[in-house]
């Protein structure tokens, strides 16, 4: 399988079979890959030069360095797509087996599930590498530079390193594409990538986020010593189809001989399939709810404060800093993953005061994340919430814990997503919808989503603005009208929508 659980992945009219196809530069003497990077390199360079973009360059790089990071994601691009699967692990497991197996070089915690799964990610990273460990991380899909997806040390790595971690890889993507009969894919390419610089750092521990379903994902060349799976809903049915129980099947695949499964809260026939998973295999079983969860919650200045029963003892007086109930059960999930991977139990626990800076340093961008929106303006939120089940996630966290006078929601969604199930999950919190896009081509048509939205909202509390910003800025105005306090805008629907909205309000990855 070569995609992430992904909204970035574009769907070309035409693809090659093989890289090479691809049409050759202008005088046909440099390789394609060499005149794309060239092409970006330069095409940056100018955009820098002439003071149109000056803060495109992060902080910690330089000007050619990301260039050339530029070029080098433009090439993978050039690949197939991340959208687009053909189920096999062979070409991923060719290509890590030439780069001599760098997944096995450190214990790992693969993390599945509908939802959830990056938030799990961070929140494992936070408390391995508090706890002392040296941690990498790779979570798919990036909400707006690629360097996100690949972490040491629960930080990013610097556009260099992506480079340099290509520039290893990038020998060895001619011969496997030359022997298989689907050349690799992008995310076959950067899990390849990911591995690698795992090994090169070197870590101690890794924390993996499938991509996409789970057997067949192309991460699944570990075999992990912690398999978590996050509560499992409908989503990429075009892939995965619209059988629940397959879809638990299809996630169960992480779960291998001898290992811990960590098993969020599941509708019970779905929990079933993945206890039957787990007896198959013979992997020890940590089910939330019962060996763990969260035992009192409430609301507090800037999130909630939890009372974690963990495998190894309660946890109290934890400040989380993120929003809703569904997070309170990522921390839990994500405190057994934990303990699971370093051995911790009743006998030796990890120490509480970790814990808890752990969990109050977390941070999860494009989580009903605020922006700035200035003194005395509205409050303006971002959430990646792509479908239903996320959404009804964040409509129940809007209602419980924000008391807003008027919540005006901006909404863009991907065109191959169950737009109208989202809209009707969201519908409760939002007073009025302005319907827009994100730059994806797979970005579904403003006018189209505004028809659904009027069958959902009604007529009177829709508008379309194709713009995003534009679209931004007349719901701020909507906001506006009911006076200027308890007002605010939610901006939703799409991974892409969240990332370029993060980027408009200035905000750095992380």
């Amino acid at each position: 399988m070569t995609g992430p659980d992904d909204e970035r992945g574009e769907y070309p009219e035409e693809y090659p079979d093989h890289p090479e196809e691809l049409p050759e530069g202008e005088g046909g003497v440099r390789s394609p890959e060499e005149s794309a990077e060239d092409a970006v390199i330069s095409a940056v360079l100018d955009q820098i030069r002439g003071g149109e973009s000056p803060d495109v360059v992060p902080a910690q790089s330089t000007v050619a360095g990301y260039a050339e990071f530029l070029a080098v994601d433009a090439v993978l691009d050039r690949r197939w797509p991340e959208a687009v699967m053909e189920p096999s692990l062979d070409r991923i497991q060719a290509l890590v087996d030439v780069l001599g197996d760098p997944q096995r070089g450190y214990p790992v915690v693969h993390i599945t599930g509908t939802n959830g799964k990056t938030s799990v990610s961070r929140m494992v990273d936070a408390l391995l590498s508090e706890i002392g460990l040296r941690t990498g991380r790779y979570t798919s899909p990036h909400l707006q530079r690629a360097t996100e997806r690949i972490n040491l040390d629960n930080r990013p790595i610097s556009p260099e390193k992506y480079v340099s971690t290509y520039r290893d890889v990038e020998p060895f993507l001619e011969l496997i594409d030359a022997k298989q009969p689907t050349p690799l894919s992008k995310f076959e390419v950067l899990t390849a990538m990911a591995y690698s610089a795992f090994a090169d750092a070197p870590v101690e521990a890794g924390i993996v986020e499938v991509g996409l379903g789970g057997r067949w994902d192309a991460t699944n060349v570990v075999d992990a010593a912690v398999a978590v799976i996050t509560p499992i809903g409908l989503d990429h049915a075009e892939f995965l189809g619209t059988d629940l129980l397959g879809i638990a099947r299809e996630k169960a695949g992480i779960i291998k001989p001898g290992s811990v499964a960590v098993l969020a809260a599941q509708d019970k026939d779905v929990a079933e399939v993945l206890i039957e998973r787990c007896a198959e295999v013979d992997a020890q079983v940590a089910r939330e709810g019962a060996e763990f969860g969260v035992r009192e919650r409430e609301l507090a200045v800037g999130g909630q404060r939890l009372s974690l029963q963990g495998l190894s003892g309660t946890y109290d007086e934890i400040f989380l800093p993120l929003h809703g109930e569904h997070q309170a059960s990522n921390a839990a999930i994500a405190l057994a993953a934990a303990e699971a991977l370093v051995g911790a139990g009743p006998q030796q626990p990890l120490d509480p005061e970790a814990v808890r800076a752990a969990f109050a340093g977390v941070r999860s961008p494009g989580r009903l994340e605020p922006m700035d929106g200035g003194v005395g303006r509205p409050t303006v939120l971002i959430d990646a919430a792509h479908n239903p089940h996320g959404a009804r996630a964040l409509a129940a966290a809007l209602l419980s814990e924000f008391r807003f006078a008027r919540l005006v929601g901006v909404i863009g969604v991907m065109r191959d997503k169950d737009a109208k199930g989202l809209l009707e999950a969201l519908e409760p919190a939002l007073h009025e919808v302005v319907i827009t896009r994100n730059s994806s081509s797979r970005a579904m048509d403003p006018d189209e989503l505004g028809e659904l939205a009027v069958e959902v909202f009604g007529r009177d509390r829709v508008s379309v603005e194709p713009h995003l910003q534009a679209a931004i800025d007349q719901a701020v105005e909507l906001a506006e009208e009911a006076g200027d306090s308890g007002v605010g805008v939610i901006v939703t629907g799409s991974v892409v929508t969240a990332g370029e909205t993060r980027t408009l309000y200035g905000k750095e990855p992380a």
